[in-house]
């Protein structure tokens, strides 16, 4: 293996060149090849200073994942960078592109930073459940001041290079030749160590503020409430306590279930990207223009997808009236975007000029990548399928936005099953992350690759699933709404079902959710597969169809947001048990917690046994992207594993014969994984 460290000196400088692909992380060769480098550049007379430069597509990204829950080998981080920071010599780090997390503790020690126009300077170790652990917390706060700090590392978001200068993090933006730069900077008088900044901390009334806006988040995120106490010591200990401080936190943190969780959900969506049984090679194929059909509220939102990453797209519909109707949704959607501040006015004149409209299927005919998102009715996209066989070039990759319905059988419509696919967006397709990427039974690798590969350029969170009604994520959705239903005809109420789940993390609850979305759109989907919900139905009956006839589940007198209990919903629930024969009971927050969530758990399992789904994993970053299950609970099969499979057994058999649903009996890879003691996270992708 080459040295991910070369150095060299010329006229009197030292260059330490980091070549440590692919993204320069913080391996212990590298710890090592850096920190040869300071005791080099400061033992020889001869060197007047050193500048640190990378290779490749970044400077440092961060920790060599690979050593994560390894004892740290020497020389640990928190050494180089002590090295770095006590060193007599002017040291410069020249920043060409990403540094993250402890590659910007790195820069931090060095005497200035010197970055290219690409660079991205940011602290994203909150997204892992963690904090900067190796002086961090202390210096970025000299640099920038505590409260531009804070948002730095409490957000995790990296910060462009005009902003890391104006703030202070950097010193200088170099558009030329950077190392030539950084080895004139270090002709300058060395100033004193960042450690030594103190008057760099700003106002303690801004960091106060800036940590009362935070409250909130930091009453539930442990990293949170230490970021704020370790920049807090800044102000309050001499830096050595004040990095002694941070580093028990940090220690701290690695041991907390909540951080454990967000590093679940990092591994597993690295490991979601990676297809299984993908031949090595396979390439996807360019895709240089699409096409939307349809251009109701999911075919807009996907059409703004493809123009927000650079791609024409042609928005294709029946009639012109209907073409009208979906363009001004585009155009209103944008808008909106420009008044909140959130779009400037140029970029959505760029957008909207990607998306053009047309009127015919045969407008798809010079598309790349044709996606449908006609109604949810079989018969129609069947012969949608037939007729884009026919107009679209050889090679056209076919997808549907389906939610639920057989890929395979659309397919079989075509004469070229190997192109077609689903790509399953959520509602709001423009904001939502994950889309599930449906393998059919002759989908291609170029196909299935091309619309990974999409997903991502469209900014998603691709995961690849099988054909089955409704997929990963919707399939185990339908358990927990099940759940629900039965819950209310048994005695709890509406408030205590969604409560179950708010306080468990969800942002809202199922029958909150329900009234925002509307009734009737469960209701259509029940009539055309002969389902029933009693309390639902009921409800849709009594022409209670939520927010927009100002009540469904609850009441939202003169049009407000958030619903409030309504006694005639407590008496409908009673009368439709009766009839239904359910005798009603008390319920308390944990049955109904386990209620919700176990049904879920099992039905991953099941669809890990049918190999609808890859991994446990996988199924996690479903729900964390897709339906909003809160990170810190690292998605429903995490969470299986945290709270015992066994118990898990023994809380679906307890419900299977207090119910009698048979199919809340353990799927039978639950019942072996628990009863050999194992968990999900022992399963391989297969």
């Amino acid at each position: 293996m080459a040295d991910p460290v070369r150095f060299e000196v010329v006229d009197g400088v030292a260059v330490a060149t980091i070549a440590n692909p692919p993204v320069n992380a913080l391996s212990v060769a590298l710890r090592a090849g850096l920190f040869q480098a300071v005791q080099r550049a400061e033992a020889d007379p001869d060197i007047r200073g050193l500048v640190i430069a990378a290779e490749g597509r970044t400077f440092i990204a961060g920790a060599d994942i690979s050593e994560f829950g390894k004892p740290p080998a020497s020389p640990t981080l928190a050494e180089l960078v002590a090295a770095l920071d006590g060193a007599t010599k002017p040291v410069v780090a020249a920043i060409h592109a990403a540094a993250l997390g402890g590659g910007l503790e790195v820069a931090m020690a060095c005497s200035w930073r010197v970055i290219g126009p690409r660079a991205k300077l940011g602290l994203p170790e909150v997204k892992l459940g963690l904090l900067p652990g190796s002086g961090g917390t202390q210096r970025a706060p000299r640099l920038m001041g505590a409260a531009a700090a804070l948002r730095l590392m409490v957000s995790g978001d990296p910060m462009d290079a005009e902003a890391a200068v104006a703030s202070g993090l950097a010193d200088t933006v170099v558009a030329g030749d950077l190392l030539a730069a950084a080895r004139e900077w270090v002709g300058q008088p060395k100033p004193k160590p960042v450690s030594q900044r103190d008057e760099g901390l700003g106002s303690r009334e801004d960091f106060e503020k800036e940590a009362a806006a935070l409250a909130k988040r930091a009453a539930t995120e442990p990293q949170v409430a230490d970021c704020i106490a370790c920049v807090r010591a800044a102000f309050e200990k001499p830096f050595a306590e004040a990095v002694a401080f941070e580093r028990e936190a940090f220690l701290r943190l690695l041991d907390d279930p909540r951080s454990k969780a967000l590093r679940h959900v990092f591994f597993a969506e690295r490991e979601a990207a990676r297809i299984a049984g993908l031949p090595a090679g396979t390439q996807p194929r360019p895709v240089a223009r699409a096409a939307v059909l349809g251009s109701g509220t999911m075919g807009a939102g996907i059409a703004m997808c493809f123009a927000n990453a650079g791609i024409p797209v042609r928005v294709i519909e029946t009639d012109e009236a209907a073409l009208a109707r979906g363009m001004d949704r585009i155009r209103g959607t944008y808008e909106s975007s420009v008044k909140r501040g959130s779009l400037a006015p140029a970029k959505r004149d760029e957008r909207v000029a990607l998306i053009e409209g047309a009127v015919g299927l045969d407008a798809a005919a010079d598309a790349d990548l044709v996606v449908e998102a006609v109604f949810e009715e079989m018969g129609l996209k069947k012969q949608v399928f037939a007729h884009l066989d026919r107009v679209t070039k050889p090679g056209t990759i076919l997808a549907t936005n389906t939610s639920y319905l057989d890929i395979d059988e659309m397919a079989a419509a075509t004469s070229r099953p190997q192109d077609v696919l689903g790509m399953h967006f959520f509602s709001p397709a423009n904001v939502m992350k994950l889309l599930e990427v449906v393998r059919g039974r002759e989908t291609s690798p170029e196909a299935l690759a091309t619309a990974a590969e999409i997903g991502r350029k469209l900014a998603k969170v691709p995961v690849v699933v099988g054909v089955c009604y409704g997929f990963v994520g919707n399939r185990m959705l339908s358990r927990r709404t099940q759940q629900a239903e039965r819950l209310l005809l048994e005695g709890a109420t509406p408030e205590q079902v969604d409560k179950a789940l708010v306080d468990f993390g969800f942002k809202m609850g199922p029958f909150a959710m329900s009234d925002l979305a509307g009734l009737d759109i469960g209701w259509r989907i029940r009539r055309a597969t002969g389902k029933r919900a009693p309390v639902a139905d009921a409800l849709v009956e009594a022409e209670r169809l939520g927010q927009k006839t100002q009540k469904g589940y609850y009441l939202y007198p003169d049009g407000a947001r958030t619903g409030v209990p309504d006694p005639e919903v407590t008496a409908l629930i009673r009368r439709v048990a009766a009839q239904e024969g359910v005798e009603q009971r008390e319920i308390g927050q944990a049955e109904i917690l386990d209620r919700l969530v176990l049904p879920m758990v099992n039905e991953g399992a099941r669809i890990l046994e049918e190999g609808i789904a890859a991994r446990p994993g996988d199924i996690d970053v479903v729900w964390l992207h897709g339906y909003n299950w809160p990170a810190w609970r690292g998605g429903p099969m995490h969470y299986a594993d945290s709270v015992g499979l066994l118990h898990v057994v023994a809380r679906l058999a307890e419900f299977a014969q207090q119910t009698g649903d048979d199919s809340l009996l353990p799927a039978p890879l639950l019942a072996r994984l628990a009863a050999e003691g194992g968990n999900f996270a022992s399963l391989k992708a297969g």
